[in-house]
């Protein structure tokens, strides 16, 4: 009877997480299509912060996957509830924008469903969270998948690697924070959001969407801020640069009269 009920529990997490993998990848693929400007980050930000931005953003997923493991192969107590949700979060993410083409993208689909995480929230306690272990594989290689693909952006684009330290010393710190100030994942991430962005050092927002929302708004306005600086330095350059083109055209003119 145990076992038909886990086969049962087993049937209703993998089929929800094909469910909601095949509705992102719908939506995914209406917003690539989508021609309206407002999402398009041309419109926002210079391409130079774009290239950054898309660096750093295959060095976020490298960092979340090797979060993913460490978290499953320890005992997260009283937020395991926190880990569930980016668990999930994760594997769509990842379900959703990976090949599914190839045989072993199907095999390392069937293993990135967060089986543990799905039934934890679902049936509270399940035989399925033994299967977080078997996942820990999948997400190492999507790590190596992620620095690939890092590498690859990065010398395609002629960019540096210097972000490369950079995020080491926020991801470094991540978990020192969590040790020396004995709080959760969440609140570490919002102190050392704070902390790097000059905001503070404090944890802000007491519930799990406030602190989502701090965390949002921190960075937010981090890279807004970084734009509105790149614009103003490339306004002021383009101002002189036309002031002297206008003076050439100028000594052009009249030496041409002379």
């Amino acid at each position: 009877m145990d076992l038909f009920i886990t086969l049962i529990q087993f049937v209703i997490v993998v089929a929800i997480f094909v469910i909601l993998t095949f509705i992102g990848v719908n939506v995914n693929n209406r917003l690539k299509g989508s021609s309206n400007r407002y999402l398009n980050p041309r419109e926002f930000l210079p391409e130079d912060e774009i290239h950054t931005l898309r660096q750093v953003g295959y060095l976020i997923l490298m960092a979340a996957c090797f979060v993913n493991v460490f978290y499953s192969l320890i005992e997260t107590g009283n937020s395991f509830f926190e880990f569930a949700i980016f668990d999930i979060a994760l594997s769509l993410f990842i379900a959703i924008t990976m090949d599914k083409e190839s045989k072993k993208s199907k095999i390392l689909f069937i293993l990135v469903i967060p089986y543990g995480a799905i039934s934890y929230l679902l049936f509270d306690i399940s035989p399925l969270i033994f299967l977080e272990f078997i996942r820990v594989p999948a997400f190492l290689i999507f790590i190596k998948i992620y620095y690939d693909k890092f590498m690859e952006y990065t010398n395609s684009n002629g960019l540096g690697v210097t972000i490369i330290l950079l995020f080491s010393i926020i991801f470094i710190s991540f978990f020192i924070t969590q040790l020396v100030e004995g709080v959760n994942p969440l609140d570490s991430l919002v102190m050392v959001s704070n902390a790097f962005t000059s905001n503070g050092y404090t944890v802000l927002g007491d519930s799990i969407p406030g602190k989502i929302n701090s965390i949002f708004l921190v960075w937010g306005g981090y890279i807004i801020s970084g734009a509105g600086t790149a614009t103003l330095t490339a306004a002021i350059l383009m101002k002189h640069f036309k002031k002297r083109v206008r003076e050439l055209e100028k000594l052009i003119e009249e030496g041409g009269d002379e």
